[in-house]
């Protein structure tokens, strides 16, 4: 049954983020150097480094430690954060909404434009749009998310053009939203990325579509071709182009990391890096398993859309 599916799935995902958290949590402990020492610097003493060992529990086991902080985590406690001695939650909230916000407004341009854009290849198949949008594409598909930010720099902001900012700041009492010229950059670089692999599914499932069936008997019998587009050929091959979309969004679940980096976004990328260098392992293992969650439940709702999709997988069994 497709209820027996789900739940199948949905075990396999908290399985999965069990594990993550394990492994995450036992990596940051294979960190070099003294979580302690790393957040004092030069005012490290004796004194100080006992201090914060108890304040981090550095002196329990390492698998107790993994308990209590798994304990945390399902009561919505992340712990806190020995460089800032403030909240976990607290301090990565506000960069999770500006993460969430960059990620949104980049799956808002990048799934129309890259639905359109398949269409509009399928329809133009064998002509030299056709050619040029599937060639540009597979450029694209190809870059790394760090190239196309670096080639979008150097073309508007240094060396060519300089009409947007490189960077990305952030005064304080303001929110990043606040200033959308700052934006216009990383979300560039985001819908670079994920529409070309958008546009090539719909332009596969769209072609597939159209040589139907299905397809060529409504043309016999002289529907528009407009009514045949839109009634015919896109409710069918919506739906495996609706899982490459939510396979796109959870890679932006990790993908924004490096975007965030490039360009100083103050999201949840930046907020990772900084604590890794400081060894704040709290913060460490929240970001990353905040990232790994919004990449298991995108995954999960790609699975019940193939599930739903798929009449086969609709039935009992798979028959």
């Amino acid at each position: 049954m497709i209820l027996r599916l789900i739940v199948r799935r949905l075990a396999i995902s908290v399985v999965i983020l069990l594990v993550v958290s394990m492994v995450i949590f036992f990596a940051t402990l294979l960190l070099p150097g003294d979580p302690a020492q790393a957040i004092l610097g030069q005012q490290a003493t004796p004194e100080r480094i006992a201090a914060i060992h108890e304040q981090m529990n550095l002196d329990e086991p390492a698998w107790k430690r993994y308990l209590f902080w798994l304990g945390g985590l399902f009561t919505g406690d992340f712990g806190v954060s020995a460089a800032t001695s403030q909240p976990v939650s607290a301090l990565i909230g506000q960069r999770v909404g500006a993460s969430l916000f960059l990620m949104v407004a980049a799956a808002i341009i990048s799934i129309p434009v890259g639905i359109l854009v398949g269409i509009w290849s399928a329809l133009r198949r064998g002509r030299p749009t056709d050619a040029a949008i599937t060639g540009i594409s597979l450029v694209l598909a190809a870059l790394p998310e760090f190239v196309i930010g670096i080639a979008l720099v150097s073309l508007l902001s240094t060396t060519v053009f300089t009409v947007l900012p490189a960077v990305t700041m952030q005064p304080p009492g303001m929110q990043v939203w606040d200033f959308p010229e700052q934006l216009i950059l990383p979300v560039m670089v985001l819908v670079l990325v994920v529409t070309p692999y958008i546009a090539r599914m719909m332009r596969a499932t769209m072609l597939e579509v159209l040589d139907s069936g299905y397809v060529e008997m409504a043309r016999l019998k002289g529907v528009p071709e407009r009514r045949v587009i839109l009634r015919h050929a896109l409710p069918h091959a919506i739906g495996p182009v609706a899982q490459v979309v939510a396979i796109q969004l959870a890679w932006m679940a990790g993908g924004v990391v490096v975007v965030e980096f490039l360009f100083r976004y103050p999201g949840v990328g930046q907020a990772l890096i900084e604590a890794v260098n400081y060894r704040d392992v709290m913060v460490v293992v929240a970001i990353t398993m905040i990232v790994a969650a919004i990449y298991v439940v995108v995954n999960l709702l790609a699975d019940i859309v193939g599930i739903l999709a798929n009449p086969k997988l609709r039935t009992e069994g798979g028959k």
